[in-house]
């Protein structure tokens, strides 16, 4: 296998599809697809694996496929964690500064603070101690403090949480697929990265990712996290009403929202029909695609109702002057984005992945924002890797040391 350039996985291991992409990071920082697998997932339910086994051989086929198109042998990934366990809150943290002026040291100080302040139950574990603003003595709304002049460090951080079984379950399911989890990353915090700008979290902003199982909540202002949320409802939700409500099998209402489905009823039109195939021996009917929207449409009202609810609960209502961008597998449906404005009363827009090239025809798609998020946050690590796996770095070797550590609790 020829030398080439580092080489970085995303694994998103959703509620109905688990999805590889393999990407090449050049020296420049440049993130190129070269492979992408997925396979349809079997073990999880609403984010969370519940069948292991299941969720194996669902891993081992999309990184299969993703190492055939790449011709590149994956021992590792960079895998994604969702689930209504996920939590979190908001700490501070107090420095005293010994130099009179900011160092690395210090804002590591500084984050470490903030992070003992939270007090977890004994199966929680911290995911990820993102530093919202720092404070240097009285002069606050820094974003970079190092090198500033000062005898104190303050920093306002978002701390995110999640169950120690869980995060235990995907990583136990990566490795019985042959592979190495080098870090986990909030999936919402990963499709951010994928499609939204510099601009929007700077104004304000809300991304809603909409999954198979859950929907996924990150709010940005100032050009920082504010807040995170994983809700329990997701397509998969929209399929079953189908399928109870059309009384068709779960696999025929799936492929019937994905071609036919309207979020709102009203964008169907009266003479347009549909066929709805039977439950076992029983003959297929033919039936008006407004039905279709019209059991659609009171859960997609639901899923952005419980957005909304979410977002006036932690108070940043008013600060989302760039609106909210929704994305993931379930916003391609039509009407999505008229139905997310009519109950959210913001501007909205779909988010397609962007910043990276190589296959970029391929993941230009919303359904692969999670995964292309996984990659473009791994380009920082890759300096560290190598082609056919880890080789050490003091980056990584962190990364990995917290996996080990959540593997060897309770054990």
């Amino acid at each position: 296998m020829a030398k080439r350039d580092h080489i970085v996985v995303g694994l998103d291991i959703g509620t109905t599809k688990i999805c590889a992409i393999v990407a090449e990071v050049t020296e420049e920082g440049t993130v190129n697809v070269v492979g992408v697998g997925s396979s349809p997932s079997r073990g999880l339910r609403k984010g969370v694996v519940v069948n292991i086994e299941s969720t194996v051989e669902s891993i081992k086929k999309a990184v299969e496929e993703a190492e055939l198109m790449a011709a590149v042998q994956i021992n590792s990934v960079y895998t994604g964690i969702a689930g209504s366990h996920i939590s979190g809150e908001n700490s501070r943290g107090v420095v005293a500064l010994k130099k009179q002026e900011v160092t690395r040291v210090d804002v590591q100080r500084a984050v470490d603070t903030a992070r003992s302040v939270a007090v977890l139950p004994s199966d929680r574990r911290i995911l990820h101690v993102l530093p919202r603003e720092f404070m240097v003595d009285d002069q606050d709304g820094i974003r970079e403090p190092l090198g500033m002049s000062g005898s104190r460090l303050e920093v306002d951080v978002h701390i995110i949480t999640g169950a120690v079984t869980s995060a235990q379950n995907i990583i136990k399911s990566v490795n019985r697929a042959g592979l190495d989890v080098v870090d986990m990353v909030l999936q919402p915090l990963a499709s951010s990265e994928a499609v939204l700008t510099p601009e929007e979290r700077e104004l304000g902003v809300a991304m809603v990712d909409l999954g198979g199982g859950t929907t996924d909540l990150a709010i940005f202002a100032e050009g920082s996290i504010r807040h995170t949320a994983v809700l329990p409802i997701g397509g998969q939700h929209l399929t079953t009403d189908l399928a109870i409500g059309l009384r068709t099998p779960q696999g025929e209402a799936e492929r019937l929202k994905i071609r036919k489905g309207v979020a709102l009823a009203e964008l169907a039109k009266d003479d347009e029909m549909v066929e709805v195939p039977g439950v076992g021996d029983r003959p297929a009917r033919t039936l008006c695609r407004k039905l279709v929207a019209e059991i659609i449409e009171p859960r997609v009202e639901e899923v952005f109702d419980l957005v909304r609810r979410e977002i006036m609960r932690t108070g940043y209502e008013g600060i989302l002057a760039a609106g909210v961008v929704i994305t993931g597998g379930t916003s391609m449906l039509e009407g999505m984005l008229e139905a997310a404005e009519r109950v959210l009363d913001l501007p909205v827009r779909r988010g397609v992945p962007n910043g990276v090239g190589g296959l970029r025809d391929i993941v230009s798609n919303p359904m692969y924002a999670t995964g292309v998020g996984l990659i473009l946050l791994a380009r920082h690590h890759a300096g560290e890797l190598e082609l056919t796996g880890l080789r050490g770095g003091r980056r990584v070797g962190r990364a990995l040391g917290r996996m080990r550590a959540w593997m060897l609790e309770f054990f």
